[in-house]
């Protein structure tokens, strides 16, 4: 999954090593998710980035595809919304819910019965070749730290899901107290 070098090559299986830290090219987001995967099962996903791709949200959806991710949230940023809203509807196929808030941290986290991963890393959720920073663990005291703080952040953000209908139907709402009872308006020679 990874572009470039295998994720073996890179870090220890996670019942291994605990704590484990990359910096360099090579690990991307999407091939470290798959790999965790591999070793947890089916697991929920949270996903914190600045910017998304087009390339992430269709691996995402290949591996929700596979059965690896149960639930899933996004958290984005609100400056990284025109790219956000031209990728609204393939993020809402690959996540149950997406929200954009003031937002640059970059973590993943993934949980289930038996595992609470935390991934912290200075890559957004698209492909570059530049070094990046990557930390693994499976400590639970990281994983609820991280999650209270992302709680925080949903609690102050934007729901992407239901947005447009939500501000389609207002409008709409709007509109009904202005309705003109005359009918339709229709230019002369219809």
């Amino acid at each position: 999954m990874s572009r470039g070098r295998r994720i073996d090559d890179i870090l220890q299986p996670l019942t291994r090593q605990s704590h484990q830290y990359f910096l360099g090219n090579g690990l991307h987001t999407l091939g470290l998710l798959g790999w965790i995967l591999s070793q947890t099962g089916r697991a929920d996903v949270w996903v914190s980035t600045f910017s998304t791709s087009d390339a992430f949200c269709s691996g995402f959806l290949n591996l929700r595809k596979k059965g690896l991710i149960e639930k899933a949230s996004l958290v984005a940023d609100l400056k990284a919304s025109r790219k956000t809203m031209q990728l609204a509807k393939l993020m809402s196929s690959c996540f149950d819910n997406v929200y954009l808030a003031q937002n640059h941290s970059k973590i993943v986290l993934v949980q289930n019965e038996r595992w609470t991963v935390s991934v912290i890393s200075s890559q957004n959720q698209t492909y570059g070749d530049r070094a990046e920073c990557t930390m693994v663990t499976t400590s639970q005291q990281a994983f609820l730290d991280l999650y209270i703080g992302l709680d925080k952040i949903i609690k102050k953000s934007v729901d992407l899901n239901g947005l447009f209908e939500r501000v389609a139907s207002k409008d709409r709402g709007r509109g009904e107290a202005h309705d003109d009872s005359g009918g339709d308006f229709r230019p002369f020679g219809y």
